[in-house]
């Protein structure tokens, strides 16, 4: 791995696991201003501690060393809930603004998992 692509791995996940811990904390503290989107966009409030948690659980899969599987699970996890978030946005109305958080959040994942290290990808089986 080049030293460019090692620069651009940890900036784009330290960011995205910096914008996922935040996120996670908003939602496990429940801040009124969440609360009220999720009301305004239908979702039951208990989502916001299940997300909440798995967040946490995923930034940690993607920082530890090892567990090449898992990271993928969270990588996985990490699109669909922001892609989600974009979609809710969308379907609700909403100004394009309330998607800047999501979308960047998406593209720090894209660009973490394209550039992760040999040793944090699935090594294919062959038989």
């Amino acid at each position: 791995m080049s030293k460019r692509n090692k620069i651009i791995y940890w900036v784009a996940t330290l960011w995205l696991s910096l914008g996922m811990v935040s996120t996670a904390i908003v939602q496990l503290i429940k801040m009124n201003e969440e609360v009220d989107l999720f009301t305004r966009l239908g979702y039951p409030i208990y989502l916001l501690t299940l997300l909440g948690v798995w967040k946490i659980l995923g930034v940690i899969a993607v920082l530890i060393p090892k567990f090449p599987l898992l990271k993928e699970w969270a990588y996985a996890g990490f699109f669909f809930a922001m892609s989600g978030a974009v979609f809710s946005h969308v379907i609700s109305g909403d100004d394009a603004r309330e998607n800047f958080g999501p979308v960047l959040l998406l593209v720090l994942t894209a660009v973490s998992w394209y550039f992760r290290p040999m040793d944090r990808k699935l090594i294919p089986v062959t038989y």
